[in-house]
């Protein structure tokens, strides 16, 4: 019988990697953006030996600025080691036309993501080795996390291996980024593309939208806006309750709540519809997985984009939300008038 608590995933640590496992090697990052910079830096700074593949823009700039040397992206994927960071969407089109015909048989390409391999967006040569390295930190904060001597988990994993040192290599790139200081899960490019994906499509969105609706409805009660922005982040509050959830567990951190707090968030969880929320999250997981939500990504970007412009719109627009927030910060600066040296006058 099965134990139901036993682990379902292998996780690899720092003792896990071998001794000099991209001795040798040379890796290309394909794309300088926030992960590809934090990458490239971390692998080059650990020992590895890396140039960047990128095309002319400000993003090819920093990276010379910064000490790499930079060269077209078909240029770059002859390397030993090809690490893909480059966005999901842009992908399939540059695979095909600039990195699959020039991969050199017995080498490796690695991806940060599993998104193009999970739905069939592309289909690499059956003589190379296929990895993922996929970081669950964001570039900047995954760079920062490496300066400080900390990790930072990622999933990863073999999709194929032809040379015999697939796993090596994969280790390789995990621990010459940092990874392997805090943790990396055994996965799946399909696993890992489509928790991902369903993560953000399911808590994320209910998040924002409950941090909206509630803003909302509370402002037009006659509640203050900076108070709403400041109950609901900014104050620090929610990140300390999810710090609480990774230190002490999602059910145990509700102990460091008073009891108002605690029978209030029971009461109303158990009277929202719950099957309706878990029948909206199933449908939302099917249409992941049978690559749905793939396609139309895909069509978005060759369509130019409309729902992230719209997005963006969204974003660095005005709204009652964004007015709060500046008029927070502006009272909390140093420099404004009803702030003291002791706090808030």
């Amino acid at each position: 019988m099965t134990n139901p608590n036993a682990s379902q995933v292998k996780v690899y640590r720092a003792a896990d990697a071998p001794p000099g496992a991209l001795a040798g090697e040379s890796v290309a990052v394909l794309g300088y953006g926030h992960l590809g910079r934090t990458a490239a830096l971390n692998l080059r700074d650990s020992g590895a030996k890396v140039r960047i593949g990128n095309r002319e823009d400000e993003y090819a700039e920093l990276a010379r600025a910064e000490g790499f040397e930079v060269v077209p992206i078909a240029t770059a994927a002859v390397d030993d080691v090809v690490y893909v960071l480059l966005p999901d969407e842009v992908i399939p089109t540059l695979f095909d036309a600039e990195i699959a015909p020039v991969l050199r048989p017995g080498s490796a390409i690695a991806f940060g993501s599993g998104y193009s391999l999970a739905f069939g967006l592309i289909h690499p040569p059956e003589t190379i080795d296929l990895l993922l390295v996929a970081p669950r930190m964001a570039g900047n904060t995954a760079r920062a996390r490496y300066l400080g001597g900390h990790g930072f988990w990622a999933c990863v994993g073999v999709e194929a291996n032809r040379s015999g040192r697939a796993e090596q290599r994969m280790l390789g790139l995990a621990d010459g980024m940092g990874v392997l200081r805090a943790g990396a899960v055994q996965m799946t490019a399909k696993v890992e593309a489509t928790l991902d994906l369903f993560i953000e499509q399911t808590v994320g969105s209910v998040l924002g939208m409950a941090i909206m609706m509630a803003f909302e409805v509370a402002r037009d009660a006659g509640v203050p806006a900076e108070a709403l922005v400041l109950e609901m982040y900014m104050s620090g509050e929610m990140e300390a309750v999810f710090q609480s959830f990774r230190e002490t567990g999602f059910f145990r951190a509700s102990e460091d709540h008073g009891p108002t707090a605690v029978f209030g968030g029971i009461t109303r969880s158990l009277e929202m519809d719950r099957e309706a929320m878990a029948e909206s999250f199933r449908k939302t997981l099917e249409d992941i997985k049978t690559g749905g939500f793939a396609q139309r990504f895909q069509e978005e970007a060759r369509n130019g984009y409309p729902m992230l412009e719209f997005a963006r719109a969204m974003m660095h627009g005005g709204s009652p939300i964004t007015d709060a927030e500046d008029r927070i910060r502006h009272l909390t600066s140093p420099d404004s008038p009803g702030v003291s040296p002791g706090g808030p006058a």
